[in-house]
């Protein structure tokens, strides 16, 4: 029971209010979140200029969280070179870009990863004319790499094992790629596999791609605060948290309210606030997670709605499925 609680917890204090990232947010009534520069299904601009997608949708959770209010996100594009530049200089107050956990970014970055919301592994999408069935025959091939990743030394690994070379073709956005790969200047594009499925979504002919089985590397993707402010990592790890024991508990976006006056569940109510003060732990109110739920919906909506079955995009659970449906 993730949000479970001890007797004695329940009379805990509140946080006291340190200087830090939160009360910052607080004071300027704004969320800075840091994305992608544009990836179908994850976080992208719709017709509108209005920010959607899987990674947009936590962020938009976190604003209601903190500041009551989904809309006070203020979501800035970066790319694989510059996303943890504008993190640690403060531009930005929380990374939320497809970004994976790693020893050096954790250790000598300075990052906190405070979870995983997505969990993933690179692969490669080909034409399908090329009659590539497998990675291991990309001898020679040009392959599209998006600089500032982890996906370089997974590639060169890869590629060193298998005793094949490549020629890399660098790009620092996921656009840039896309338009390099149509444009064939390169054979190949690698990516991690929700992307290279999001990419190919926005294809005139998806059809005409295939992306390949091969799976090379394991990448957690989550979220990212700055080290030393452990109260802000608390609330994005929780926040996240939340969202993933809502769907467990059945609390949705439509349902969230009524669950919160008439559950009969004790972690449900302590969740949504009814029960106990969670949420004066860390800094917040009592409905922190109720007004996250109530943004965007639980872990299973936001999946659904940005990159499910039922979208373009198609991404199954798989990995990403509840502990107790295989993942």
């Amino acid at each position: 029971m993730l949000f479970a609680m001890g007797a004695a917890a329940l009379a805990v204090a509140p946080f006291p209010a340190n200087a830090g990232t939160l009360e910052d947010i607080k004071a300027r009534n704004e969320l800075r979140c840091i994305v992608n520069t544009g990836l179908a299904g994850f976080s992208y601009t719709d017709s509108a200029g209005q920010w959607r997608g899987f990674d947009a949708d936590f962020c938009r959770a976190l604003a209601a969280a903190v500041v009551g209010d989904a809309s006070k996100v203020k979501f800035i594009p970066a790319t694989g070179k510059t996303r943890f530049t504008l993190l640690n200089s403060k531009e930005g107050d929380v990374l939320f870009r497809n970004t994976t956990w790693t020893y050096v970014r954790d250790v000598d970055v300075k990052l906190t990863f405070v979870g995983v919301n997505y969990y993933d592994g690179q692969g490669f999408i080909i034409r399908k004319a090329a009659g590539v069935k497998s990675a291991k025959q990309l001898n020679g091939a040009t392959v599209c790499i998006q600089t500032g990743t982890t996906t370089e030394l997974n590639l060169a690994e890869f590629f060193r094992v298998n005793k094949i070379k490549y020629e890399p073709v660098p790009i620092e956005t996921n656009e840039e790629a896309r338009t390099a790969y149509l444009a064939q200047r390169c054979d190949t594009y690698t990516t991690d596999a929700s992307g290279l499925a999001a990419t190919r979504a926005t294809f005139d002919k998806p059809a005409d791609h295939v992306i390949l089985p091969e799976i090379i590397s394991k990448e957690p993707l989550g979220p990212a605060v700055r080290h030393g402010d452990d109260q802000w990592a608390d609330v994005v790890r929780w926040t996240v948290n939340a969202l993933l024991s809502a769907e467990e508990l059945g609390v949705t976006q439509a349902n969230a309210d009524d669950q919160s006056k008439n559950s009969k569940n004790p972690e449900v109510k302590r969740m949504l606030g009814t029960e106990g003060n969670l949420g004066g732990m860390m800094g917040l109110d009592k409905s922190w997670a109720l007004r996250a739920v109530k943004a965007v919906g639980n872990y299973g909506e936001i999946f659904d709605r940005n990159i499910g079955p039922k979208t373009n995009i198609a991404l199954a659970r798989g990995l990403n499925a509840q502990w107790d449906k295989g993942g």
